[in-house]
């Protein structure tokens, strides 16, 4: 036992140090984790420093991210490459350290968490894909756990009831929570907020619940090894600690929670701990524990080597894992488009296509699957008895829906999407934004994308959004103008591998026009040219536009029209091609949404900066200027 107490008092000195020394950061958290952290990093979690992303490690993630420096402090005594450099810079610019983790799975860092309830849903989507493949390849290449430790405000969080209810209904028998039941937050005790019982609730959910001390070495090994030996449901570890466990004045209290313990305080705890080393010191028995730990995940990794070579003896499933885990790129065949079709109808006619040349293409809808036409005909539903479905119900959950849509994609093997109305993006936002800081290549189908959905209202009628999401950094935002801009602009997404796409199509039927190949993919393009003014759009104003270049045409007014399907990419083109583009005559952009943002290519945008109204689309194009006559008319004035 003195060695796993030696192991828990570095954590707790590694942690108080480095909040200390960066005056900023929450050492309560590490603290009152250590005991669990170390009895499941040296007795349970199979990984490898060494090879860190080696397909069939177990993933753990930190889902409370402001306890930071407990998971920076596990990988640099278990060998990964995070030194005691990084931890001395805590929270500084430049680090690997950052405030609260950000992935390199290299290092070790297998998700982004911060905001609370992110992570725990994003560790569900990593079971979500360990099941999907288990079933697909069979354990003998794929057989691992999804470990995670939460805190009282991720279960708080919404967006983890979401993630906790998808799991229980789809069995996820591998993944294995642990909650830090500490029942301090920053304001206090959690009595002021939370009287729920947890263990009923998650019950209810369909989880397997453990209850246990979380500073008693034996009770958590017990409860990990019930953990992974029940296969048929997640399970729950509710692990009743101390927030700054070891802190003689603030353990137990929320000053712990986030501020420095301070000097006089740290020498306290040092002492209460019989830890006298001095900071950032870490005697060699302790990095002995975790590299004897460690060989364990070497081991198992080894003899994962050997099973895939074997496997892959037989060439079928050599090429299939080659196939989900390093795809080519992606080329599409143009189907017989007709001439007039709603976006969100063209890209279902892809579905199947993309789904034969990407196998690993996996995903669903929030419910919404006949509206987004977003299914693969050929697969069933993944469900608790049959992981192998390509089709995910993730039923009305959003914000579930876009974390574990990270999750799966950040597992690998997998290439997820989801899919919802375009209003519905608000509840996907903070997902989304995860994807974008991160760089994963997440694939959000988003419909009904304008007040032209109609009678349905504002309530369901987007003006704001294609703004907003156009602001979140390394978001391409996709908005096609027409059946063959879809077939490209879903290319773009399926090739893009350093971040998420946004595709935002149409209910309403457009027609297919006759336009040059390629455009998508640079983000913008000439499709009629003209001199004396260029009308800009995206998505069902596009072809508003071609229509008031006619009339204008007829008044003697020569328009360039301008389909701008993507700004991420048009930027990313350089100043001489958009110029070109964009040419030096007045410019009127065209878009039934906000016009915020419009101003950096357009002299003048006829947009929407109101909410709309329920009404049949035709009225509300006529209510709101979106005809071929009003379009001319403000472009005439201009010239």
């Amino acid at each position: 036992m003195t060695a796993a107490r030696d192991a828990v008092n570095a954590i707790k000195a590694l942690s108080m140090d480095a909040v200390q020394r960066a005056n900023s950061g929450h050492p309560g958290a590490p603290m009152g984790l250590a005991d669990a952290a170390t009895v499941l990093w040296t007795r349970f979690l199979d990984v490898d420093p060494l090879d860190p992303t080696w397909p069939d490690r177990d993933r753990f993630v930190l889902s409370n991210g402001h306890a930071s420096m407990l998971l920076y402090s596990l990988l640099h005594l278990s060998g990964f490459p995070v030194s005691i450099d990084d931890l001395k810079e805590f929270r500084q610019w430049g680090s690997h350290t950052a405030g609260h983790p950000e992935v390199d799975q290299t290092l070790g860092i297998e998700t982004t968490t911060g905001p609370l309830g992110q992570g725990f849903a994003t560790g569900v989507g990593m079971a979500i894909a360990e099941a999907h493949l288990r079933a697909r390849f069979g354990q003998e290449l794929v057989d691992h756990r999804t470990f995670g430790f939460v805190s009282d405000g991720d279960l708080m969080e919404g967006v983890a009831l979401e993630a906790a209810s998808l799991a229980g209904h789809l069995g996820l028998g591998h993944l294995v929570y642990l909650y830090d039941d500490n029942r301090i937050s920053i304001d206090g005790s959690t009595d002021i907020t939370y009287s729920e019982d947890v263990a009923a609730k998650y019950e209810a959910l369909g989880w397997h619940t453990i209850s246990v001390d979380g500073h008693d070495h034996d009770e958590l090994a017990a409860g990990f090894e019930e953990a992974i030996a029940t296969t048929s449901r997640p399970s729950l570890i509710i692990a009743r600690t101390h927030i700054g466990h070891g802190s003689p004045n603030k353990q137990d209290t929320s000053k712990a929670h986030g501020s420095p313990l301070g000097d006089e305080e740290i020498a306290l705890t040092r002492e209460a701990l019989g830890w006298d080393h001095s900071p950032f010191e870490v005697p060699e028995s302790v990095y002995g524990t975790f590299s004897a730990a460690m060989q364990r995940g070497k081991d198992a990794r080894s003899a994962w080597t050997a099973r895939r070579d074997a496997a892959f003896a037989d060439a079928d499933v050599a090429a299939a894992w080659a196939a989900h885990h390093e795809p080519g790129t992606v080329e599409l065949q143009s189907p017989e488009f007709p001439e007039k079709l709603a976006t969100r109808a063209s890209g279902g006619m892809l579905f199947d296509q993309i789904g034969e040349r990407l196998p690993g293409f996996i995903g669903g809808s929030a419910d919404l699957v006949g509206s987004t036409n977003t299914t693969l005909s050929y697969s069933g539903y993944m469900t608790a008895d049959d992981p192998s479905g390509r089709n995910i119900a993730f039923g009305i959950r959003e914000h579930a829906m876009a974390a574990a849509v990270n999750g799966i994609n950040l597992h690998g093997g997998l290439r997820a999407y989801g899919a919802t109305f375009f209003v519905f993006s608000d509840y996907m936002r903070p997902a989304v934004r995860l994807a974008a800081l991160m760089g994963t290549p997440s694939i959000w189908v988003w419909t009904h994308d304008s007040i032209f959905l109609g009678e349905d209202g504002p309530t369901h009628q987007p003006v704001e959004h294609l703004a907003s999401l156009r602001a979140i950094p390394n978001l391409h935002v996709v908005r096609p103008a027409d059946a063959t801009e879809v077939l490209e602009a879903w290319e773009l997404a399926l090739n893009r591998s350093a971040g998420p796409t946004a595709l935002v199509l149409t209910r309403q039927g457009l027609p297919t026009l006759d336009r040059p190949k390629g455009g998508v993919a640079k983000g913008g393009y000439v499709l009629r040219d003209g001199s004396d003014v260029t009308l800009i759009a995206s998505g069902s104003e596009v072809s508003l536009c071609l229509d008031a270049a006619e009339l204008l045409d007829a008044d003697g007014v020569s328009a360039r029209v301008v389909s701008l399907p993507c700004w991420e990419a048009f930027e990313a083109q350089g100043e001489g091609y958009r110029n070109d583009v964009l040419g030096t005559a007045p410019r009127l952009s065209v878009e039934a949404a906000s016009t915020f943002g419009w101003e950096r290519y357009a002299d003048e945008s006829h947009g929407l900066d109101r909410f709309g109204a329920s009404a049949p689309a035709g009225r509300l194009a006529e209510e709101f200027g979106f005809t071929a006559d009003a379009v001319a008319a403000k472009a005439k004035a201009l010239v």
